[in-house]
């Protein structure tokens, strides 16, 4: 072999390493955005908790004491058992009424419907809103004086159903938590058909030869065979009720009002670390302990289900 062709594929395979090198490279500016405002964030609420605060200004380590205090010191612990009932609420909900209608949904659209991409396309819609967008829409339509639904209500001739919606402790926490639904079940739709696409029509065609029918068909066929796509939904919509507030706060503000009826333990967290919108001091150190708490509790569950999934992955 000539000396030229050696020397062409050393240089072949040197140009192959640096290529290798850059592509190595590639991910280096995504994972500084994500230490910057993910990890950093986080070790910084790790630390700022063992410290007593004077409004902003750091001052002794104190250990565990503002962990004890968030448990056992009043209000705080009665104000951390509250919004954590209601985040309880809040995934309860929209596990039943978001995820219920989103799978009812999928299974129409299952069927290959005349102007499925349409309706598709319109059950998505709401969530290419932001957030706080769809908080004030929905501040305007519940509003007791003059809210869509309160007047079309009148307009029915159901007066005794009208109501001031967001100043009523028992209905404000239902009424967002329904405006979520009605904001996630388009992404809830996607999911849930993609699960039921991804069954082999084979199996389908085999049940339904063998009798089953209706229900039967959903129960004993269908939602076995979607069991990861039910479970990754149940994780997403766990991880959204338990971190909700950007509703909430568009909705009702950081006091949780009325009457704290609608605390989230995210809001909460957002009082404690910066102030409430009346004033509230600050308590820099007992709001990193619950964002630390917070975090630990949606992180285990969530690896809990996790762990579920893909054994249930494996089983099938």
């Amino acid at each position: 072999m000539q000396p030229e062709p050696i020397i062409a594929e050393v240089r072949n395979q040197q140009s192959k390493k640096r290529r290798r090198w850059k592509i190595h490279l590639l991910p280096i500016p995504a994972l500084i955005i994500y230490g910057l405002f993910i990890v950093y964030p986080l070790l910084a609420a790790l630390t700022y908790s063992f410290f007593d605060w004077e409004g902003i200004k750091q001052g002794a380590f104190i250990g565990l004491s503002n962990y004890k205090d968030l448990f056992t010191l009043e209000p705080f612990r009665g104000m951390f058992w509250n919004a954590f009932g209601h985040n309880i609420l809040y995934f309860v909900i929209q596990m039943i009424v978001q995820n219920g209608i989103a799978f009812l949904l999928a299974l129409v659209l299952y069927q290959k419907i005349r102007g499925m991409e349409f309706f598709k396309i319109a059950y998505f819609l709401p969530r290419l809103l932001s957030v706080i967008v769809v908080g004030f829409l929905w501040k305007l339509i519940l509003n007791p004086n003059y809210g869509a639904l309160n007047i079309l209500l009148g307009k029915f001739g159901l007066e005794s159903l009208q109501k001031a919606w967001l100043g009523d402790p028992d209905t404000a926490l239902i009424a967002i938590i329904l405006v979520n639904c009605w904001f996630g079940v388009g992404f809830a739709v996607l999911i849930f058909l993609a699960g039921l696409q991804a069954i082999p029509h084979e199996l389908i065609e085999a049940a339904r030869l063998d009798g089953a029918r209706g229900l039967t068909l959903i129960r004993k066929i269908m939602l076995p065979l979607m069991v990861p796509s039910l479970m990754i939904m149940t994780v997403l919509t766990f991880i959204q009720s338990f971190e909700a507030f950007e509703l909430v706060y568009a909705m009702q503000g950081s006091q949780g009002e009325p009457y704290r009826s609608t605390d989230t333990l995210a809001v909460y967290f957002y009082r404690l670390a910066f102030g409430g919108s009346s004033g509230d001091s600050t308590a820099v150190g007992l709001g990193s302990a619950l964002a630390v708490v917070l975090f630990i509790f949606i992180s285990s569950i969530t690896a809990i289900m996790l762990k579920f999934i893909n054994k249930k992955q494996i089983d099938l």
